[in-house]
């Protein structure tokens, strides 16, 4: 599934102004997504970026290909700024994520003066506000909103981002659970299994290993339906969902769980992925968990995260990771410490809205 054509401008000159304001002999263009040199070069970005904010790296260049990709460039286009050498030194990617959202990465380069970095991060902010203008026309909105992340302890992300008009709107704690090889048995089948006539079980696969349509579905609608009242929810078609979970460089469809009522009717569903590791055992990891309200208080939520336990045990896995939103009514975080979860690192989102016309 491959959504509609890129709605972004992919010339930078036609989102930079004629002089971006970058130090003498420095430039923007779009990368190379095809080139190896350019995709282990924003690795190192990241990895840099990451470092910067949390204390320790975690991607890697599968994580960078997701932006950088022609099939990522689908829904996203990037910037790259240049010194005078040539070398990558900043890196922006906007994402098409749905309806009135747009994403935004915003990397400087960690070892360069301050003053190329804050002409490096103007840039950047000035290409993205373009680009929310871009992509708000082509839907038709009169506001564009840029959403954009940072850690909880990045000061000069968290400064570059007031200067240029962003708000801190949420927090979330990003959390981690331990998984011990017995816990394999915590459910009897993680393919399928029933409690309290509740049936939890993987979504089903058609011969050519691709999920059942009706399936994936009922998957979408469900967090859909269980998330239209949570923070920020913005409205996905099923086309849009699929082709953005599949660009994860963990998806895997054996991840995905729905759990049914007596009449098969669907109650919530978790989407599951792999966090892979290179120095030990992968882990996995809940993309997203939802439950429709007609279904809650009876142990839904408690049971598919019962199952990606299980099954993460079966696989011989070390944890699995989860976000909850720090600031929600709902009391989740309780659900997830009473389960043993507990809080990793802690990020922010960042929000600026622009007037399209």
């Amino acid at each position: 599934m491959i959504p509609e054509d890129n709605r972004f401008e992919s010339d930078p000159a036609d989102a930079l102004p004629e002089d971006p304001g970058l130090p003498e002999g420095w430039y923007a263009d779009a990368p190379d997504g095809a080139d190896p040199a350019t995709v282990e070069r924003l690795t190192e970005l990241l990895r840099g970026h990451e470092r910067a904010g949390r204390g320790w790296a975690g991607s890697g260049e599968d994580d960078v290909l997701v932006e950088v990709s022609e099939h990522g460039l689908a829904m996203r286009e990037n910037l790259v700024v240049r010194d005078r050498d040539g070398r990558i030194q900043a890196w922006g990617s906007v994402h098409d994520r749905a309806e009135g959202r747009m994403l935004f990465v915003h990397i400087v380069d960690r070892d360069i003066d301050e003053r190329a970095a804050d002409a490096c991060s103007d840039a950047l902010f000035t290409w993205a506000e373009a680009q929310a203008r871009s992509v708000g026309a082509a839907r038709g909105l009169a506001e564009q909103q840029i959403d954009t992340g940072a850690f909880a302890d990045d000061e000069r992300q968290h400064g570059w981002l007031l200067d240029a008009g962003f708000r801190r709107v949420r927090t979330w704690w990003q959390m981690s659970r331990s998984v011990e090889a017995a816990e394999a048995e915590l459910v009897p089948d993680p393919a399928r299994w029933e409690r309290k006539g509740v049936v939890f079980r993987l979504v089903e696969r058609q011969g050519d290993g691709l999920p059942d349509v009706e399936d994936l579905r009922a998957v979408h609608d469900v967090l859909e339906g269980a998330f239209t009242d949570h923070f920020n929810s913005a409205e996905e078609t099923l086309q849009e969902f699929v082709h953005r979970l599949r660009e994860d460089p963990g998806h895997r469809w054996d991840h995905w769980w729905l759990a049914e009522l007596e009449d098969g009717e669907p109650a919530g569903a978790l989407v599951g992925t792999v966090s892979e590791s290179a120095t030990g055992p992968d882990g996995s990891y809940v993309s997203y968990l939802g439950v429709l309200e007609s279904a809650r208080g009876r142990g839904v939520a408690t049971g598919l995260l019962r199952t990606i336990i299980a099954d993460a045990a079966s696989r011989g896995r070390d944890r699995v990771g989860l976000e909850v939103d720090a600031d929600s009514p709902t009391g989740a975080d309780g659900l997830y410490t009473s389960m043993g979860w507990g809080t990793k690192y802690v990020t922010e989102s960042w929000h600026r809205d622009v007037t399209v016309q």
